[in-house]
């Protein structure tokens, strides 16, 4: 009896968690479509045409993010609460430098955003999977699972060669970063994080992922959609030719703005997309540092595995990712 209310009791938890993250990005829509119709109006009739445009690129970013945050942020509950860590110390090899391939290539098929990556990699370090495993999981999880690969796809629908480049350079940079920590990597460093009190598994543990998930990273994107708006309407073109005139300075701009906006790997496509100014090259870099390194990332590796790891690892994430874009740029691009 006792089991079937607490089954009852968590149905209930992630029907209603469903339910507002499918209300809520339905009015995320709504609220965005209808500033895309009223705000370029309302922009020209104070003779505001540049606020028109801001209304424009950033109600476009929010309407084509918010379905593949809504599916990312499902799925990434799913996986949390009904699959059972142990699945992943059973499939990984004992060899570090054989696992650290492995469970980065697990990103495919086992997505996640990066909010949730950084828990579960500490619950993997837990169970007793290698750090290094872990962290090259925490690093290709949110960068090249499907739902970021396809919205990279309809973001880029012309460029089907712009979502090969984003899994080489993602999954290499996941895989260089594992065996450099496997190689270089000090236990003082690194502080294990401690089980959390509210985790659990079944429903009750789904809905609960769902809603925080959608939550959080709903609001980044609304952030980085309005930052990135920001930046294509009030940044003057000539402080930008500086910049795309530059191979080099044109990524290395990017690959810093990608940390500051903090936007959702579900949707930084679309971010990328329209900073149509830039190199291919650049924009790649864009998405393949974005998951990896943000600021909303570094704070959260400082609060679970300690400030000593967060400020190395994200330094070298960052190198190695704008490097990885760069080669792959240069093949692919």
């Amino acid at each position: 009896m006792e089991n079937q209310r607490n089954m009852a009791d968590g149905l209930r938890i992630a029907v209603r968690a469903l339910v507002y993250a499918v209300v809520g990005g339905a009015a995320l829509i709504a609220i965005a479509t209808v500033a895309s119709v009223l705000g370029p109006t309302l922009a020209l009739d104070l003779y505001t045409p540049p606020v028109a445009a801001w209304w424009t690129v950033f109600t476009a970013i929010t309407v084509q993010g918010v379905p593949f945050l809504l599916l990312g942020t499902v799925v990434s509950a799913a996986i949390g609460a009904f699959v059972p860590e142990r699945v992943f110390t059973r499939l990984l090899p004992r060899n570090q430098a054989l696992a650290v391939p492995l469970a980065g290539a697990a990103g495919v098929v086992l997505p996640g955003c990066e909010c949730a990556s950084v828990p579960v990699a500490g619950s993997l370090m837990r169970r007793g999977v290698a750090p290094a495993a872990a962290l090259a999981f925490l690093l290709s999880a949110p960068a090249i699972n499907p739902v970021v690969l396809v919205a990279t796809s309809l973001a880029f629908p012309a460029q089907p060669e712009m979502v090969l480049g984003r899994l080489v350079a993602s999954l290499a940079t996941a895989v260089v970063m594992g065996w450099l920590w496997a190689r270089f990597g000090r236990e003082e460093w690194l502080r294990l994080p401690k089980a959390a009190a509210h985790s659990g598994k079944g429903l009750r543990a789904f809905g609960a992922g769902l809603e925080h998930d959608f939550l959080h990273a709903g609001g980044f994107l609304v952030l980085g959609a309005g930052a990135a708006a920001t930046f294509n309407i009030a940044v003057p073109r000539s402080v930008l030719d500086l910049f795309t005139g530059s191979a080099w300075l044109s990524v290395l701009l990017l690959a810093v703005l990608a940390v500051v906006l903090c936007v959702c790997s579900e949707a930084d496509a679309f971010v990328a997309a329209s900073l149509s100014g830039f190199s291919p090259t650049a924009r790649l870099a864009f998405m393949v540092v974005g998951p990896m390194v943000d600021l909303k990332l570094i704070a959260l590796q400082a609060g679970t595995f300690g400030r000593a790891f967060a400020v190395r690892f994200s330094a070298v994430t960052w190198v190695v990712a704008v490097l990885s874009s760069v080669l792959v740029g240069w093949w692919l691009l």
